[in-house]
């Protein structure tokens, strides 16, 4: 795979992840409509990480900050807290200690709020690959 083949996969996977993210908002599944926007937006970042590097194999990490910064997606102050909180999703969704807590926290309102963002946000890094 040379690198656009690689931008590719982690654009389509993104936008496959975005979708699924919507579906289960709809389904009323609010926290893992949260976990996967959360993967979404790795996915995401990551193909900008490959475009804006020179190597093709991204961060092995999820923490959405962290792969902001090393693909030189400049953030605001506001985006940077955005992302440290979009974070915790992955590990109050994933690990059964938080997920109770965060399924609880996961109102049909609080999710709503955050998915608006989660997509804004994926829109704004699309339209920089």
């Amino acid at each position: 795979m040379d690198k656009n083949d690689y931008i590719e996969y982690w654009v389509k996977s993104s936008k496959n992840d975005l979708s699924s993210m919507e579906s289960n908002f709809n389904l009323g599944n609010y926290d893992w409509a949260l976990f996967i926007g959360h993967l979404s937006l790795e996915k995401i970042l990551k193909a900008l990480w490959v475009k804006n590097n020179s190597g093709t194999i991204p961060p092995k990490t999820h923490n959405l900050k962290k792969i902001a910064d090393e693909a030189n997606f400049p953030l605001s102050v506001d985006e940077a807290a955005l992302l440290l909180e979009i974070n915790d999703f992955n590990l109050e969704a994933r690990y059964p200690d938080y997920k109770f807590d965060f399924h609880h926290k996961c109102t049909k309102e609080f999710s709503e709020g955050y998915i608006l963002k989660i997509k804004e946000m994926h829109k704004c890094i699309v339209n920089l690959i």
